[in-house]
């Protein structure tokens, strides 16, 4: 497909006065700044990134989490334990002279405002506003709603979803953003449709409340759904509710019939007073569909920003032979013409920084030469970090008969999900089972820097989650634009990604098909002894293929410049707002 046919949309500074509002909890927007905890945070700043390369007229919100998610720390066993992170807003923002009041518990809380600055590839801002209560007006409690992440009880989360939403909400307007289009990323942010539904009331009863009220909350806010299993979603009980909100909004809440089941749903709210509801894969789509029968569902899938993903080497190699692709990552289409000793070289160069690293923080110096297989992902029993140690035995005689493996894991287990520790504890166990046969190092506190450096510098990304629990999925997709092939299950974005011995291999059974676990334990050997290792040892050349193959196709497509841009087509501006194609998104 010619670069011309991938283009994202034009916009003129006339087609549309409209602020989009991304509200997300977390948001990834670089290493010192520990306000995100995985996949939905790296969305998010991702989405922003590519926001500002296509100067779309959006601005970010979420929490300033003073004390981050946490750093990990892990022993000889692998038992982790978690430490606040320490650092300083105003070393790295600007606080804003804006506040906003919002009532949580009867009493009112103020919130102000910290700014970031998210840069894109022609020097277009889009700002992100961190906010926060540390203030002396308000109680102590209160002062912490936006210290930790993903921390508390429900009551703590339901309170700090207050801030973020209504708190957000307000502290728009106070930025003088009147008109907004407002993206809910998963349903944290929710209550910000209760603040828009009181506008709408402006001082009547909440009885008084209409559907043409409803309707017109709804044509002011789209709402991206990440979570395919039912107890993913925030749930709160109604007398929480009532105790934080009050009873008057929980009556808004009624009378919208945004309640469900007695308690506060938050992706039932969402659902019920937005005007366009997406899943972020196609595959996601489909489970969506049957757990939200009652809504339509459309499909944007997920992409990551890849000017930050690509790797030093590649990002040297693609300037050189696509020097368009900085502003239109469609052209990263032509990598197929990239010869493929350079794709070779650069992966070398991307491999040795990553195993020099390896050797820096562990002391363990692994061979460039050897095929080195990634995992990282959060630590929890759906994402099987221990699949590919299912039958040690077995992975020592592919090893020992086809080609030599070393591995390399990453990722933190939430602090209160023990199985997701333990889990951690078995990757251990087997790395000392196996010892030199196949070293195995799991590399603690995984972030956005040994992200970029794992997902770039090893040789196959491995992905094997319990299916149909993976939304999307974006690790994969940052190895692709590095001439990393996944072998993955097929499931979250891979379902779209994967041809099988082009851009990488697949894991057990066709989508939709009932998971089994030894199935794809067995498929994992056999994928390796019988085409992976073969090829990468014995045929080189074959395996240079599929990692350019990764870049061309998958790497073409699966980045947030053409995420965002179905976004504003489809969601922010439908119905021609956003004209006719060019090579990037100008507002001049």
């Amino acid at each position: 497909m010619p670069a011309s046919d991938m283009t994202v949309p034009h916009m003129r500074r006339d087609a549309t006065r409209t602020t989009i509002g991304y509200f997300s909890m977390e948001i990834c927007l670089e290493q010192a700044l520990p306000t995100y905890s995985g996949g939905l945070g790296v969305l998010a700043g991702d989405t922003l990134r590519a926001a500002a390369d296509l100067e779309l007229p959006m601005v970010g919100i979420t929490l300033l989490h003073r004390k981050g998610y946490f750093t990990q720390h892990l022993d000889a066993a692998g038992n982790q334990t978690e430490s606040a992170v320490a650092w300083r807003p105003e070393d790295l923002l600007t606080l804003l002279p804006a506040e906003a009041t919002v009532e949580v518990e009867g009493r009112p809380v103020k919130v102000h405002a910290w700014r970031y600055i998210v840069r894109g590839v022609t020097g277009h801002e889009v700002p992100v506003y961190l906010l926060d209560t540390a203030l002396p007006e308000n109680s102590p409690w209160d002062q912490h709603l936006t210290d930790s992440l993903y921390g508390g009880d429900n009551h703590y989360r339901l309170c700090q979803e207050v801030i973020l939403g209504m708190g957000g909400a307000e502290i728009l307007r106070a930025l003088g953003h009147e008109e907004v289009c407002f993206h809910i990323n998963e349903g944290h942010a929710a209550l910000l449709l209760l603040t828009l539904l009181e506008r709408r009331l402006s001082g009547r009863a909440p009885w008084d409340l209409m559907e043409a009220d409803v309707d017109a909350v709804r044509a002011q806010a789209v709402f991206t759904t990440h979570t395919p299993v039912p107890a993913g979603h925030d749930r709160f009980p109604l007398d929480l509710a009532a105790r934080v909100l009050g009873p008057l909004r929980v009556g808004v809440l009624e009378a919208a019939r945004a309640l469900e089941h007695g308690e506060l749903n938050m992706t039932n709210l969402a659902l019920r007073c937005t005007r366009f509801v997406n899943a972020v894969a196609l595959r996601h789509k489909e489970v969506s569909e049957e757990m939200f029968p009652d809504y339509p569902i459309h499909a944007i899938t997920n992409g990551v920003h890849a000017l930050t993903w690509t790797s030093a080497p590649f990002r040297d190699l693609f300037d050189r032979h696509i020097p368009e692709w900085r502003h239109d990552n469609g052209y990263l289409r032509y990598a197929s013409c990239i010869p493929l000793e350079e794709i070779r070289a650069a992966h070398g160069l991307a491999k040795r920084a990553l195993l020099d690293a390896v050797a820096r923080r562990t002391g363990v110096k692994l061979d460039p030469t050897v095929m080195t297989v990634g995992f990282a992902r959060r630590s929890t029993p759906y994402k099987r970090a221990d699949l590919i140690f299912s039958d040690l035995a077995r992975l020592e005689a592919i090893s020992k008969k086809v080609g030599r493996l070393q591995i390399i894991f990453g990722g933190k287990s939430h602090p209160r999900d023990e199985p997701g520790k333990a889990l951690i504890r078995k990757v251990y166990q087997a790395a000392h089972a196996l010892g030199s046969d196949i070293p195995v190092v799991y590399l603690d506190n995984y972030e956005m820097t040994l992200g970029a450096l794992m997902t770039s510098g090893v040789d196959v990304w491995l992905n094997n989650p319990l299916r149909p629990l993976e939304a999307s999925g974006t690790s994969g997709m940052k190895a692709a634009l590095n001439a990393v092939p996944s072998l993955s299950v097929l499931d979250g974005w891979w379902v779209e990604g994967y041809v099988e011995g082009v851009t990488g291999w697949a894991i057990g059974d066709e989508p939709g098909v009932v998971a089994d676990p030894a199935r794809d334990a067995e498929d994992l050997y056999v994928k390796l002894e019988r085409d992976i290792l073969p090829a990468f040892y014995a045929r080189p050349l074959e395996y240079a293929e599929v990692m350019r193959h990764a870049i061309a196709l998958n790497g073409s497509f699966f980045n947030t410049q053409r995420m965002v841009a179905q976004y504003a087509r489809n969601a922010y501006f439908p119905g021609g707002a956003a004209p006719a194609p060019g090579a990037a998104m100008a507002m001049r």
